[in-house]
């Protein structure tokens, strides 16, 4: 019973997360007119500063603990990032033959999302 919670709690966060990461994904890409996924890195960053948040948080507030982690991390965090469509993104990049642009998504996606999970922990220490 408790395993079918969590998954029940898991996937409510994801369903959330989802429609946010669609959301902004939309909103990013109705407001930018170019070849680089903008949306996608956008969301891809601001999933590892809200990740880096949680974790940097929960060990001080309870409903960051136990299945309050499993909504917002795994649940939530889960449904908002884009890492498989990140790698999607990057195979297009390289089948339209702009290496380049796969090459600097790739770079500041990852430099950026670490420097903003190390962020957000730090913000909350």
């Amino acid at each position: 019973m408790k395993m079918l919670l969590s998954f029940l709690v898991v996937g409510v966060g994801g369903f959330f997360g989802s429609m946010a990461r669609y959301g902004l994904s939309y909103l990013i890409k109705n407001i930018t007119d170019s070849t680089f996924p903008y949306g996608t890195f956008a969301i891809n960053i601001l999933g590892c500063f809200i990740i880096g948040l949680l974790f940097g948080l929960g060990t001080r507030v309870s409903l960051l603990q136990g299945n309050g982690w499993l909504f917002w991390a795994s649940g939530f965090c889960g449904g908002f990032t884009t890492f498989s469509t990140f790698a999607l993104d990057n195979m297009d990049l390289i089948d339209k033959q702009l290496s380049l642009q796969a090459i600097l998504y790739t770079v500041l996606s990852v430099a950026a999302g670490l420097l903003l999970c190390k962020l957000g922990i730090e913000i909350t220490r």
